[in-house]
């Protein structure tokens, strides 16, 4: 079974390498998908596939990269019958 999962993280984030971070652990993982900065300083990051590779994404965002310093994530899941994208990629803001 897929799933998709949303997430909006909060904190330092933005101008730390998050996106850049982001992408290349969820391709890692085999993820599609996207990270983008949001107008509000958080980012969010949009990623597709199963549940147990999502959960490990989601855990890995709740550190971030070094210079990171996130203060909470917020997710929503939703369950998908396909992906909807073929790659993870960092959206332009």
């Amino acid at each position: 079974m897929l799933y998709r999962i949303t997430l909006r993280i909060h904190g330092i984030v933005q101008g730390v390498f998050f996106r850049d971070s982001t992408r290349d652990y969820a391709r890692g993982l085999g993820l599609v998908g996207f990270v983008k900065n949001c107008s509000d300083g958080t980012v969010e990051a949009v990623a597709e596939g199963p549940k147990d590779a999502l959960e490990n994404l989601r855990d890995w965002c709740k550190k971030g990269p070094e210079l990171a310093a996130v203060v909470r994530v917020e997710e929503q899941w939703k369950n998908i019958d396909e992906k909807s994208v073929d790659t993870f990629e960092v959206v332009l803001s």
